[in-house]
């Protein structure tokens, strides 16, 4: 009986430490947060499509972490979703794209709700099996006690060749029959995290 009683009290405790531990970290809400991209073919003619699915939290010291699954673009078509996924991203090699990010928690911590502050964060983005550095312009917003809204202040430009994506882009073009496919890539975000 006491070994009983002492077990339920170190499992009593672990829960208490581990939700202790989770108690300041922020997690990403998923149904209000989105990640966008505008794809540009024939020279001037624009199309923005995003990411269904992504998750992420953000840690009581700062360290941020983002995943989209790639399988979850959307372009508005479904043929051209599966193309992206298998000719560009190649999704059975690469399932998801990650990014990761140091984020000063004064950023967050000492904003007043309805406050909001811009700032540049650097991030690294693990794309394709290729890790590249970014600066990213956000602005932080507290819109309630235990709800931060992160944005793009600035679209963030990627480039296929960075992520050597390049050939994927022309099996993309060819099928498609398109004069051409840019490969800078305009993205840009709204982050919605809660305590």
């Amino acid at each position: 009986m006491k070994t009983q009683l002492k077990c339920l009290s170190v499992v009593a405790l672990s829960a208490f430490f581990s939700a202790s531990a989770l108690a300041g970290d922020w997690q990403v809400n998923s149904a209000n947060s989105n990640v966008s991209f505008i794809s540009t073919k024939k020279q001037d003619i624009a199309e923005v499509h995003h990411f269904k699915n992504l998750s992420g939290s953000l840690s009581e010291s700062g360290e941020f972490s983002l995943t989209i699954p790639l399988k979850s673009v959307a372009t508005g078509i479904e043929i051209r979703d599966q193309r992206m996924q298998s000719m560009l991203f190649e999704v059975s090699k690469y399932p998801s794209m990650m990014l990761s990010a140091e984020v000063k928690p004064e950023l967050y911590k000492s904003l007043a709700v309805g406050h909001s502050v811009i700032a540049q964060v650097n991030g690294t983005i693990d794309l394709h099996g290729i890790k590249a550095d970014k600066v990213f312009d956000v602005m932080v917003a507290k819109v309630a006690k235990e709800k931060l809204l992160v944005t793009s202040f600035k679209p963030v430009v990627v480039n296929a060749k960075d992520f050597g994506l390049e050939g994927g882009v022309e099996k993309l073009r060819e099928v498609a029959g398109l004069s051409s496919i840019s490969l800078a890539v305009p993205v840009s975000f709204v982050i919605s995290l809660s305590q």
